[in-house]
């Protein structure tokens, strides 16, 4: 096949053209917060588990921290979170610069971008983006170099200013097909921490960007669905909520949005405002809502949060099996009982804090007690039978034998 835009291929037999999508296949990220030197692959499905302040949340925001490199607005995104610069970087370590590097597939394709951020100029001064054969772009000493089809790149001196990524602020037409695909998918990528009630009830006045990290602007995010989103999210809800017959987003003034939902109970219709329906309600409309978009990757922290144990079965289902890639945190070993052996042990992931502070990964299933136990347990009992407060003994020594006696104590 032969790549004919960012996101198609075309087949050699007849020439149809199909999405081939593309999936972040891990990342690594150094400096940032409590993750220093973190390492972690990605599955189509991958859930993080671990004790509370293991930093799963925080390799959410540190993808939703990559994504908003690409869009070029970190002052902005600094601001709807109420950090600081300062926030940025890791206590635990004596460095400034926060430095990421991606893995992405398409299809045969291979992508790696690797990043230096500077927390002063919230800019990344360095990056590089390689193939498997080469690089085909470079940031360093104040220009760039985009490789032409000859593998040539003459430097070209930046003289704009821009936050985040290069990438951000070249013009698509500027780039290479496999430089374009990396841009919108990193830019497309969404993170969606625990959906705050107060915000999902909140008029919105403008969608600012986007649905806030927080569920804000659903009400606007709704709007801006198509017609046969709307009607396949509609759908989605009706089969958690049977007496749901339709939501509906009203116009207020000066481009305001409300959200409002209408119910049959018996021969009675009852409109609802969004500040008097349920918690539980709003969450899945706004996990649903992303599901039925054109991003290739989204990401939702406690996925179990406020979402009744009855209606868990149907969320994983619609998860697991959306074209999306997905990533998810859970405290929930009902989450994880949902989940198929095989879909487990691909993509369950156990986060753990070592004794410097740092947060560690490791595939979950892959602990040899733990693995037993799937032979005879479902993936959620397996977590549950699981001593986690004592489990980094045992990952201690696995990770030992695989480093061997030689190489133990310069671990």
């Amino acid at each position: 096949m032969k790549s004919t835009d960012s996101g198609t291929r075309t087949r050699p037999d007849d020439g149809e053209s199909v999405a081939i999508p593309m999936r972040l296949t891990g990342l690594s990220v150094d400096n940032f917060k409590s993750l220093v030197d973190f390492k972690l692959a990605l599955a189509d499905f991958t859930c993080l588990i671990g004790l509370n302040g293991s930093g799963k949340s925080t390799v959410i925001q540190a993808v939703d921290f990559i994504a908003c490199l690409f869009k070029g607005r970190m002052s902005r995104w600094l601001e709807q979170r109420q950090w600081s610069p300062a926030d940025l970087n890791s206590k635990l370590i004596r460095k400034s610069n926060i430095t990421v590097t991606t893995g992405l597939r398409q299809g045969d394709e291979v992508l790696n971008w690797a990043a230096r951020f500077n927390r002063t100029s919230l800019k990344c001064t360095q990056e590089v983006v390689r193939t498997d054969q080469r690089i085909i772009f470079a940031v360093d000493d104040g220009s760039y170099a985009i490789a032409d089809e000859h593998g040539q790149m003459a430097r070209t001196k930046i003289t704009f200013e821009y936050e985040g990524s290069l990438l951000s602020q070249l013009k698509d037409e500027m780039l290479t097909p496999q430089l374009l695909a990396l841009k919108l998918f990193l830019q497309n990528t969404v993170a969606l921490d625990v959906p705050a009630p107060q915000f999902l009830r909140t008029k919105t006045s403008s969608r600012h960007g986007g649905r806030g990290s927080a569920g804000e602007c659903l009400p606007a995010f709704l709007h801006e669905l198509s017609a046969a989103q709307r009607t396949a999210l509609l759908a989605q809800l009706q089969a958690c909520y049977p007496r749901l017959t339709h939501f509906v987003i009203r116009s207020l003034g000066a481009g305001g949005k409300e959200l409002n939902i209408s119910e049959q109970f018996g021969n009675t219709q009852l409109y609802t405002e969004a500040k008097h329906v349920n918690d539980g309600m709003l969450r899945l409309m706004a996990i649903l809502a992303e599901i039925l978009t054109k991003r290739e990757f989204v990401l939702f922290d406690e996925i179990e949060n406020g979402i009744n144990h009855e209606l868990v079965e149907f969320l994983l289902d619609t998860l697991v099996g959306s074209r999306q890639q997905v990533l998810i945190t859970t405290h929930s070993p009902m989450i994880l009982n949902h989940l198929d052996d095989g879909v487990a042990r691909a993509g369950v992931h156990y986060l753990y804090r070592t004794p410097e502070g740092y947060t560690n990964s490791v595939p979950f299933f892959s602990i040899p007690s733990v693995s037993e136990k799937l032979d005879f347990m479902g993936p959620g009992e397996a977590f549950v039978d699981t001593n986690l407060t004592r489990l980094y003994e045992e990952i201690q020594a696995m990770q030992e034998n695989e480093l061997g006696p030689d190489n133990a104590d310069s671990r």
